[in-house]
């Protein structure tokens, strides 16, 4: 058996650490805003050139190459560039955006700056979830730090780049972390996200000026991108999958928390086993989801077979999976967040969708048809096949309110909703068919299950 990797932490280098505390004297004595000074006396043209380098995908979900997602600003228009921090971290099972904001926010801000100054932002924005209240107070309170330290605000490190950096605090809505539906909430408007094209945020973004939105722990690798070079920073990882990234664990496992490993690493089964300590006394693998709930879950005894993105054929089990974005993929999931769910063979998967489908249907927009009555009717019959009121053709009703939502909406919502009830009805069909049975046979013990009328 291979060896389980050590974390490798370069984001968590200093969260955790005793000693370490969140105000600023206490990161500049740990070489704090260095990469800083040493990047607004660069090239911005050549910065940007690093970050294609290094080959930094975006750690809030998609996994877009963040180098091209900058290459995309429309610098010929004349408008003023913004960069946005989406640290609306709603999607359920993550939490790395927070750990970091709470222990290291200076970590970010750096990060921010130096990103602003590559792509010559004329100002940024936090855009932090409203459930994060105490987290927003820590960025005020660290961004006022900086600022009066000449790291924030005008001429920047005695320089004549001049970048504020603000708060702006969200409703608590999950749509907000798509980034056109945050650009909407940022405006002051309902978060209803634009469709693209045209409105794609390189181009027309806030205020219908050019706009690259990034994640917390994407802008955080900034900073360390510039401070090691690009070259260097492509060898962390594997080639299309650099970098580490922050893995957030929780569920049917003895140690859950997050952890930062090189991107790939790894597999799930070392994480689960090795890392997190496997699961508890007596209990068994069933599923899991690797990258936050709107990610497609795997099954623990099922094969997955097929050719990597570079044409290499596999044949793994669920504990052999690398964790890395195109390992995910081909294995007919995805990276997404970060957000490992372990599920022990304890978990009622109806039950376990049925959560997922409630906070859905809770959390759709409703500016598309297809997501807003689907979500709702998906939470329905869930719902109804745990109140003991099912019928056996809601199985296939199910997954065929899925199917039609999937690929039908303005923003990427259709698919996150859509996902779960897809890959819970397709890999545990036997369970829920059983549920059905078993419930329609103790609300009638004469009526066979079988013969259940359509209603």
């Amino acid at each position: 058996m291979a060896t389980t990797p050590q974390e490798k932490r370069i984001i968590l280098k200093n969260i955790d650490q005793d000693g370490y505390t969140r105000d600023i004297d206490c990161y500049l004595a740990n070489g704090g805003y260095e990469v800083l000074k040493q990047t607004v006396t660069k090239d911005p043209a050549d910065l940007c050139k690093e970050i294609e380098t290094s080959g930094l995908r975006g750690r809030g979900g998609a996994g877009f190459p963040c180098g091209m997602k900058w290459k995309f600003l429309d610098r010929k228009s004349g408008k003023p560039i913004y960069l946005v921090c989406n640290a609306d971290e709603s999607e359920p099972g993550t939490f790395k955006d927070r750990q970091i904001i709470h222990k290291d926010p200076h970590q970010l801000i750096e990060g921010m700056m130096c990103s602003a100054f590559a792509i010559q932002a004329a100002c940024a924005y936090i855009y932090i979830r409203g459930e994060f209240p105490e987290g927003a107070k820590i960025l005020e309170e660290a961004i006022e730090e900086a600022r009066k330290k000449n790291f924030v605000g005008k001429n920047i490190c005695g320089t004549k780049y001049s970048c504020e950096i603000y708060v702006h605090r969200g409703a608590g809505a999950y749509i907000c972390g798509e980034e056109t539906g945050l650009i909407e909430s940022l405006e002051g408007k309902r978060a209803y996200p634009r469709i693209k094209p045209p409105f794609f945020p390189a181009v027309l973004g806030l205020y219908q000026c050019p706009t690259a939105v990034n994640n917390v722990e994407t802008l955080c690798n900034v900073k360390h991108v510039f401070d090691m070079g690009g070259e260097e920073y492509a060898k962390i990882g594997k080639p299309g999958n650099t970098g580490t990234r922050i893995l957030c664990v929780s569920g049917h496992v003895k140690k859950p928390g997050y952890y930062e490993f090189e991107v790939g690493s790894l597999t799930l089964g070392q994480l689960i086993y090795d890392v997190c300590g496997g699961l508890p006394e007596g209990r068994t693998l069933k599923a899991v989801i690797p990258g936050g709930s709107s990610a497609k879950v795997l099954r623990a005894d099922e094969r997955y077979t097929g050719k990597t993105k570079s044409g290499e054929e596999f044949d793994w089990s669920l504990e052999d999976i690398p964790l890395d974005f195109d390992s995910l993929m081909a294995a007919g999931s995805m990276a997404g967040s970060g957000g490992v769910i372990v599920m022990d063979d304890t978990t009622d998967m109806v039950e376990a969708l049925g959560n997922i489908n409630a906070f859905y249907a809770h959390e759709s927009c409703g500016q598309c048809t297809p997501c807003r009555e689907g979500s709702l009717w998906m939470k329905k019959i869930t719902t109804r096949m745990l109140e003991g009121q099912p019928r056996l053709e809601d199985v296939d009703l199910l997954k065929s309110v899925a199917d039609q939502i999937a690929g039908r909406t303005i923003c990427a919502f259709g698919e996150a909703c859509a996902w779960p009830t897809q890959s819970f009805v397709l890999k545990f069909r036997d369970e829920f068919i059983a549920k059905a049975e078993k419930q329609i046979k103790e609300s009638s013990p004469s009526r066979e299950p079988a013969l259940a009328e359509t209603e």
